[in-house]
């Protein structure tokens, strides 16, 4: 007997595997998509880590450092506490870490970013490179933004409504009830009175789901 549409059912880790693909292919901008995809699952299969760049540019930039959340701390710190910052400054800074400037292009056009850039909302993209997910985006941009020393990474709530806001609208997965919902919940049960939020906060409390 056929199947019918009724009897079909979705594998529950398809959605999120095609998110994150969808991430990666926005980020690496590859000119043939369908081949990226190819050398993306192929990866996959193999267990190895997907490409974030076209394979065909691969050797050409085998001489770039990867990104790590070491270096996006570095370059915070060369920004330095600045909430806005010129494209062509942060374009030298990036440069002089040596990091792809595929992955830089890549950061700018998907946050149209234009002469003037939020430095936050630059983080975010570029942490999302690394996270592929919405929490661990956020765990590594609390790991940057983070100045203390001893106990998890922790950042202020209101940043933490910034940042989470701006990733999810990026996204274009989330909807705006749903984000508002976790902010609510956050805000009202899991901070305390200092404002500021943890990143167990979000990753160990099995009632905030941000993604």
């Amino acid at each position: 007997m056929a199947q019918t549409d009724e009897q079909r059912c979705i594998p529950p880790e398809l959605p999120e595997m095609l998110k994150k693909f969808a991430r990666t292919a926005i980020l690496a901008q590859p000119q043939d998509l369908l081949q990226f995809g190819v050398d993306y699952f192929e990866a996959l299969c193999r267990g190895e880590s997907p490409p974030v760049r076209e394979q065909s540019e691969q050797v050409s930039l085998c001489n770039w450092a990867e990104l790590t959340p070491e270096l996006l701390k570095t370059l915070h710190s060369r920004v330095a506490s600045r909430l806005i910052i010129c494209a062509d400054e942060l374009a030298q800074m990036w440069k002089a870490l040596n990091l792809p400037t595929d992955l830089f292009n890549s950061v700018m056009n998907v946050g149209r970013f234009t002469e003037e850039i939020e430095w936050l909302k630059f983080l975010a993209l570029a942490s999302s490179a690394l996270g592929v997910t919405i929490t661990k985006t956020l765990k590594i941009v609390c790991e940057v933004l983070c100045d203390h020393d001893g106990g998890p990474p922790r950042i202020p709530f209101s940043m933490f409504q910034v940042l989470y806001t701006y990733i999810a609208k990026v996204d274009r997965e989330i909807s705006a009830s749903h984000v508002s919902q976790m902010l609510s919940y956050i805000e009202q049960e899991v901070i305390g009175p200092d404002g500021i939020i943890t990143v167990n906060d979000f990753t160990q409390n099995p009632r905030v789901w941000l993604e």
